[in-house]
This record gives structure tokens, C-alpha cells and sequence, in this order.
């Protein structure tokens, strides 16, 4: 797979990617988990470039020296209670040929995940004109069940990211600058809602509804500023808000 391809699938950009496979930049286990996701593999062969368990030619790994390896990599990030309970079970699993662990919370650093904050204007007014190769900003940490319990839905966490709202005509709902978070794996209209989408060469953040077979009414929050219809062919969704980092539910 391409780094193109890869920084696509993960939603990353392509630098991103280059510095991973250069070594420049260290990835989370979080990011481990979406480009094994996206590559298809288990985590173990990009946490070891080979599979867990393959021993080398001369000697054969042990599941505590596999470990071992493993968290002098990408283990920075646990606490030393867990890197102890890992390597504890490991050495224990030596003469069994089992590792025996409690895998009830989802992944090495339990519920929360990085989603990426991307260089994204989104005008909640006349229109922002969109970058051609957006950088991420920085990644923002979060829970994937916090936010479920907030009543966000999504299927899955890697297709969520933060954007930025600039402007007035959503206040109250979405204020100058708030921070959001957007699903980029809706990119169609999929009923009444609060859409990031381009339309007349700008990227926006409206309220869109269905007003006939051929248009959208484009809804702004803020009364001082006139709704208006859109031609559905000529607007393209790129994702759908769904929180905005105050956690106002939209």
C-alpha cells in the first residue's frame, strides 16, 4: 500500500505517513490500530515489522523478550502497573505457551483515542475557500463511550476529526472558532442536520434541508442571516457535525 493510499484510508495526510516509515515521528498505539485497520494486518507486525510470535534464525524469541520489544517501542504511553502486568504475564506464559490477560477494555490504552485536528476553516457566513492539502494541527484525545454517552453516533472512531467554525451565522449554536467534531464517513445527505460541504467554490458549516427534488435550504442559526436554496447536484457533503468541542450536542 502506498503512503498515499494509507494516509487516504486512515485519514491522515501524506506526511503524516512519510515521517511514521521515516522514523521522524512516533505513532500512538491508537495509530497503530487504525493503519493495521486500514492495511488490513494485525497490530503486532507495525508494533515488530514482523508478526508476534515468528523467531528469528539463530534463536527463538520468547513471548517475555516479544514483549519486552514490544513496549520499548510503542509502550511509552502506559502506565507502569500495565507494562508490569504485560511482561508479568508474558514470563509466565513462557512455559505454557499461553498468554493469559483481561482484554475487556479495548486496546493496550483502554478507551481513549487520538482523532486528528486538521487545518480546516469551515465559514458559518459567506464562505471559506478550502486548502488543497489540509495539515493536521494536533490530535485531540478523547472517549469513544464518553462521547456515545454524549449521544454522539458513529461506527467507528477513526472517522471522526475536528474542524474549526468561523463566523457568526450558527451563534448561538456554534460560536466563532468553537472547535468540532465531524463523522467523514457521511458524505451524503442522510436527513436533517448540521453539514460541512462545499458549494459555490467554499467549504461551509450549515443546517441543510431537503426543500424539493432539486435543492437544499441552507439554514443559518443566527436570525440576522437569510436561509437560502442550494442546488442539491452542486452541494458535496465531506462530513456531518456531530459535536461541538463544548459539548453542545448538534
Amino acid at each position: 500500500m502506498s503512503q498515499a493510499s494509507l494516509a487516504e484510508a486512515c485519514g491522515w495526510s501524506q506526511s503524516r505517513v512519510g515521517n511514521y516509515e521515516a522514523g521522524t515521528r512516533e505513532p500512538s498505539l491508537a495509530d497503530i490500530a487504525t493503519m493495521a485497520a486500514a492495511m488490513k494486518v494485525d497490530q503486532s507486525e507495525l508494533l515488530l515489522n514482523a508478526p508476534i510470535g515468528v523467531a528469528s534464525e539463530n534463536q527463538p524469541a520468547s513471548a517475555a523478550d516479544v514483549v519486552r520489544e514490544m513496549l520499548a517501542k510503542s509502550g511509552k504511553n502506559l502506565s507502569a502497573e500495565a507494562r508490569h502486568r504485560l511482561l508479568a504475564a508474558a514470563e509466565e506464559s513462557d512455559d505454557t505457551n499461553v498468554i493469559t490477560g483481561d482484554f475487556s477494555r479495548p486496546g493496550l490504552v483502554g478507551d481513549e483515542v487520538w482523532i486528528a485536528h486538521y487545518d480546516v476553516r469551515a465559514a458559518m457566513g459567506g464562505g471559506q475557500s478550502a486548502h488543497d492539502f489540509p495539515e493536521m494541527l494536533k490530535d485531540i484525545r478523547v472517549s469513544p463511550s464518553h462521547l456515545r454517552e454524549l449521544g454522539v453516533e458513529f461506527e467507528e472512531h477513526y472517522h471522526l476529526k475536528m474542524v474549526t467554525g468561523w463566523g457568526q451565522s450558527m451563534e448561538p449554536t456554534i460560536k466563532h472558532r468553537d472547535p468540532l467534531i465531524v463523522n467523514i464517513n457521511i458524505r451524503e445527505f442522510v436527513g436533517d442536520g448540521i453539514y460541512l460541504f462545499y458549494w459555490d467554490d467554499h467549504i461551509y458549516i450549515k443546517r441543510l434541508q431537503v426543500a424539493d427534488e432539486d435543492h437544499f435550504e441552507m439554514i443559518s442559526d443566527n436570525t440576522r442571516h437569510k436561509d437560502r436554496l442550494i442546488r442539491r447536484d452542486m452541494t458535496y457533503i465531506q462530513a456531518r457535525v456531530l459535536l461541538v468541542w463544548n459539548a453542545h450536542l448538534v
